[in-house]
């Protein structure tokens, strides 16, 4: 954000922090140093959100850490959650017939790419497309995607979709992908493997956050975002003042200015402690 000179900077109201990489260490725990941070910025009247790519079914994990108004932003903003309650709140789908155009699209130009779908009944995968993640072991349903999407599918206005290549490397799938159905959709990824996710067209991270924020009459100039993946860089560069993580992706350390210690020191707790007038050093 740029100042100009001789104004106060806007305070601050609203912290937005992905998970994965960023506030969550490895296996996706919230240190006791985080957890704190977090409780002080809510006692101290800062509301703190959630932004992640997680979809809705994943985030019981974090559900005692969600501030006083219990809502997080999922699906790269396909959803906005009261997490607590487990109830949707509101939902900007990619209908079945816009995926199956990215799915044809994709195919085309990527062969070999097997899908998935998050969606408000649960999960959903093509038989190609292999899981070995958390809650993979539940029952879903498994089929080509004209089945599951097609007329009287199960699978309806989907959360994001999900597209894993066998061997591509990831930047270069979200490239080639972006150039085929980058008009029909928003690609992104936040995964180290060759993984996609697509979300209706104009749904990222920064489009429902702002929709947040602007029902609670809140500014971008008074958000600090934290992030580390490409599935970041909308809201990164949306909010006021922004932080990679250390281990953020090089694009992400390439595009903002400002960087904090990574996910496992604490990252965003150091930065939430030089806001609040502690002792962390913000700047990495």
């Amino acid at each position: 954000m740029t100042t100009t000179p001789g104004r106060p900077t806007p305070r601050t109201r609203l912290i937005a922090t992905d998970l994965d990489g960023t506030l969550l260490c490895a296996g996706g725990t919230v240190s006791a140093r985080t957890a704190a941070a977090l409780a002080a910025a809510e006692a101290a009247g800062i509301q703190v959100v959630f932004v992640t790519g997680r979809p809705p079914r994943w985030m019981q994990q974090v559900s005692p850490h969600v501030g006083g108004h219990g809502v997080a932003i999922c699906s790269n903003g396909g959803a906005i959650v009261d997490v607590r309650r487990g109830e949707l709140l509101e939902t900007f789908p990619l209908t079945a017939e816009n995926a199956l155009a990215v799915i044809t699209a994709l195919r085309a130009k990527l062969p070999g790419t097997a899908f998935a779908f998050e969606y408000p009944g649960g999960f959903a995968r093509e038989p190609g497309y292999e899981v070995r993640m958390w809650g993979s072991d539940e029952s879903h349903p498994v089929g080509p995607a004209e089945e599951l999407l097609g007329p009287g599918g199960e699978v309806r206005d989907l959360f994001k979709l999900l597209a894993k290549h066998p061997d591509l490397d990831p930047d270069k799938l979200l490239s080639e992908a972006r150039k085929a159905a980058g008009h029909l959709a928003e690609i992104t990824r936040s995964s180290p493997i060759p993984l996609l996710e697509i979300s209706a067209p104009g749904v990222t991270k920064a489009s429902t956050l702002a929709r947040w924020c602007a029902g609670h009459g809140i500014d971008s100039g008074e958000v600090v975002a934290f992030g580390d993946m490409p599935n970041d860089l909308e809201m990164l560069a949306w909010a006021g003042r922004a932080y990679a993580v250390a281990n953020a992706h090089p694009e992400v350390l390439a595009a903002v200015a400002t960087h904090t210690v990574s996910n496992e020191q604490d990252g965003v707790a150091t930065v939430l402690e030089t806001l609040l007038g502690g002792t962390g050093d913000a700047q990495a």
